[in-house]
This record gives structure tokens, C-alpha cells and sequence, in this order.
């Protein structure tokens, strides 16, 4: 029995989000579909966690425990030969018996994209978030700081997560402009449910004037969801990175 670490690129847009379920499509019931066809039996495969609907990723991971004799630099080949144009296994290796891609990472890396103009691109509306009010990004650069280091983010976690213990890390949160479109990376030991979106959709506010920079720090304290900005839309979020 191998342990074998899959990296996974994917377009969310025609998805129900990672988890398999019974009424939609997913990532996962698709890689684990391809997989059985390789492997010629069920496999059940765990990601690092599960991206919602729209929700992309450029770096997400999976693994799985199977008897398995194909060379691992075959098996993204195998599998993609599979796959659906939406998704691509970018890398395959064998990992210790215990590692996990859920239990074993230490940290994640996220990129949320704000496409910020007068008039819409259709070509972006499935990759980021359009905002036409102009936003000033020295602004959210100033607000973005308030949010490193340790705090209790349950003012930024949507309902419905049963989630007891709310602080979390954040290392990194930067705000740039690149490309035509405004980034807002964000590097943690963790995320609460809709966290990043949240805390996006609150830089954006502050871009847009509605919330002051040094009101972060008040609104991170609060722990109350409704002093916060709201949820940014699913389809900027990319899943970018997994640190093990």
C-alpha cells in the first residue's frame, strides 16, 4: 500500500464545489471517478479542504492510499488522459505512510483578484470579482496590515460552521496591483469558513471609502460578522498554495 500526494489545478465555475455530494458535480468525485478507471477499483481520495462553489484553485492537494504499481510521473497523465478540461492533476509523489493533505498542512495561501474598471469584461466574470466604484489601494494596503498576526477572526466566519475554536494566524496579507486587476494575497496556519472572501469583501469597502483603515483593528476585536464588510463573491477566490 502506497500514499501517494496529488497537485491539482482546477476552473470552478461548473462545479458544486470540492466535496462530492449527491445533487451536483465536484472535483472530487471526478479525480476519484478517473482514479478508479486507472486503478481498476474505488478509490476514496481527502483534500486539503474543501473549496465552495466557483471557488478555483492553483495549488489544491489530495491523497490517497492504494496498491499501486504506475510510475508516479505517469499518473497525472493517466489520470488528465480522464479528466475533464476543467481540471488537471499537476503532480503526483509518493508520501510518508502518515502524511495526510487535510491533517499534515501547516498552512495555506490564498488569492482573491477584483477586476476594477467602469464596464464589466466578460472574459473575467468567472475569475474575479468586478467592482466599478474606484477603490483606493493605498487604503486597503493600510487596512490589510491590521489583520496580521494572531487574532479571533469569528467576526469574519460565515454561519453554518460548527468551527469551536476561531483564532487564527495570518503571516502574510498583501494588496497589489497586477495585470488590470487589484490581488489581495493572504498567506495563515488557517481559515474560517469564507474568510478570505470576507475579509475581501472588507478591503473593498474600505476601498471604496465606506470603512476607515484604522477601523480594522475595532472590527477584528468586535468578533461580530455584521461589522465586517460582506462576502466577496466565490468566483475571485483561488486556492493557491498548501504548506506542508
Amino acid at each position: 500500500m502506497r500514499n501517494i500526494k496529488l497537485l491539482i489545478e482546477y476552473d470552478g465555475t461548473n462545479f458544486c464545489g470540492w466535496q462530492r455530494q449527491n445533487n451536483g458535480r465536484t472535483i472530487q468525485e471526478e479525480i476519484e471517478k478517473a482514479l478508479e478507471k486507472v486503478l481498476k477499483r474505488p478509490v476514496k481520495i481527502h483534500g486539503s479542504g474543501r473549496t465552495d462553489t466557483g471557488v478555483h484553485a492553483l495549488g489544491q492537494v489530495a491523497s490517497f492510499k492504494a496498491n499501486i504499481t504506475v510510475p508516479m510521473d505517469k499518473i497525472p497523465l493517466a489520470l488528465n488522459s480522464l479528466l475533464p478540461e476543467d481540471i488537471s492533476v499537476k503532480g503526483a509523489s509518493e508520501v510518508e505512510e502518515d502524511f495526510h493533505a487535510r491533517y499534515s498542512a501547516k498552512g495555506k495561501k490564498y488569492i482573491y483578484q477584483i477586476y476594477n474598471g467602469p464596464l464589466r469584461s466578460p472574459l473575467l466574470r468567472n475569475y474575479a470579482y468586478f467592482v466599478a466604484h474606484p477603490l483606493d489601494l493605498n487604503r486597503m494596503q493600510e487596512a490589510a496590515q491590521y489583520f496580521l498576526g494572531s487574532h479571533d477572526f469569528k467576526g469574519f466566519m460565515a454561519s453554518g460552521s460548527c468551527v469551536q475554536d476561531t483564532v487564527r494566524t495570518l503571516y502574510k496579507l498583501d494588496v497589489y496591483f497586477h495585470e488590470n486587476l487589484i490581488k489581495i494575497e493572504v498567506e495563515g496556519n488557517g481559515f474560517l469558513y469564507n474568510m478570505v472572501r470576507i475579509i475581501s469583501g472588507t478591503l473593498v469597502e474600505v476601498g471604496k471609502e465606506k470603512i476607515l483603515p484604522t477601523e480594522m483593528q475595532k472590527i477584528i476585536a468586535s468578533g461580530i460578522r455584521e461589522s465586517a464588510g460582506p462576502t466577496a463573491p466565490a468566483q475571485g477566490l483561488y486556492l493557491a498554495e498548501v504548506f506542508y
